[in-house]
């Protein structure tokens, strides 16, 4: 006669039974409070006809020599050579007259980056506003 003696092995399984409880009660908890929880509605802005029509922007053309021009575009297709400071003086005195007269900055694809934010800069500093770049889509080409 043998006898064997108890070993102690660990217990593999797990008593999932609690785990399902708890799963449950949450799950009564989210049914019932779901309902009684409104949706948020979010107001959105209406768009409705313009009583005037959008001003026509001033060009700051930047050449391959750095040189400026400036064109109204409101006008005439016309290019106006100017120097940095008749530049500033000119928009200054579009925006006086038309406080939404938007500018902006076209360069040729050659000109050095810093140079277009140099001018950027120039005309944000004399407090010009509605400063954009110009941009020409990719299946145009002059």
């Amino acid at each position: 006669m043998t006898l064997r003696r108890s070993t102690h092995s660990p217990m593999s399984q797990i008593n999932v039974v609690p785990y399902i409880d708890v799963m449950l009660v949450l799950l009564v908890i989210f049914m019932i409070t779901a309902p009684l929880m409104n949706p948020g509605q979010i107001d959105l802005p209406s768009v409705g006809k313009s009583l005037a029509p959008p001003t026509a922007p001033l060009e700051v053309i930047i050449r391959k020599d750095a040189t400026l021009a400036l064109r109204d575009r409101s006008k005439s297709d016309k290019e106006q050579s100017v120097s940095r400071e008749e530049l500033i003086a000119l928009v200054k005195q579009k925006q006086a007259q038309n406080t939404e007269q938007p500018v902006v900055i076209s360069a040729d694809k050659n000109v050095r980056y810093e140079e277009v934010i140099n001018v950027m800069d120039v005309l944000q500093q004399q407090q010009i506003k509605k400063v954009g770049l110009l941009a020409q889509t990719k299946g145009t080409s002059k």
